[in-house]
């Protein structure tokens, strides 16, 4: 117990006030003005610190180490065809669970993998990953990597469920241009066509 607990008498009834009655309210500092011109001023004073920063050049981002563990990518082969076999053995190496993988069957006229199988549906849950690189160690085909890619900020939840398709690298630009070459019509009258 402190003394003042043991001694109700040595508190004073009521605190004393910081100022007494009779002082009032202290004067404004010198040099600011009262009005309109005085606020005005104060305005235009804060615009020119927001003006500044928004006019200033935009900092540059701070390279990241070579081991840095970001964003992530489903790799392709140079072919095209996708790396990913649909073992589900990043899934199972996950600590938390984020990774969902369902695999179909490769067949002789859709080939999506050099595999049997492939992942029919890859996605990942991106609010509930740690970044350990637990599911980069455990592809026996290098098919998922984490890139240096680390800011993924977004609207909403919903956004961040990475689908196979938001994780798949783009096809490189020969298979492409080869794909779009596919997809065109054959006209009969263009040049170097037989009928």
């Amino acid at each position: 117990m402190s003394n003042d607990e043991k001694n109700p008498e040595a508190r004073p009834e009521h605190p004393t006030p910081l100022r007494g009655r009779d002082e009032g309210v202290p004067p404004k500092p010198e040099g600011q003005g009262t009005g309109l011109a005085a606020d005005v001023a104060a305005l235009a004073k804060g615009l020119k610190t927001t003006l500044g920063e928004f006019f200033s050049p935009p900092v540059s981002k701070s390279p990241r180490s070579e081991r840095y563990r970001g964003r992530h990518y489903l790799r392709r082969y140079d072919n095209g065809l996708e790396r990913c076999i649909g073992c589900e053995l990043c899934a199972a190496a996950c600590p938390v669970g984020c990774i969902l993988v369902i695999a179909a069957e490769n067949t002789d006229e859709n080939r999506v993998s050099p595999g049997e199988r492939y992942a029919k549906t890859y996605e990942i849950n991106m609010l509930r990953c740690i970044f350990c690189g637990y599911c980069e160690e455990a592809c026996p085909v290098q098919a998922i990597v984490l890139g240096p890619e680390y800011e993924l900020s977004d609207t909403s939840r919903e956004k961040f469920i990475y689908t196979k398709e938001k994780l798949l690298e783009p096809l490189p630009p020969d298979v492409q241009a080869r794909m779009d070459k596919k997809d065109e019509p054959h006209s009969p009258d263009a040049p170097g066509t037989s009928p």
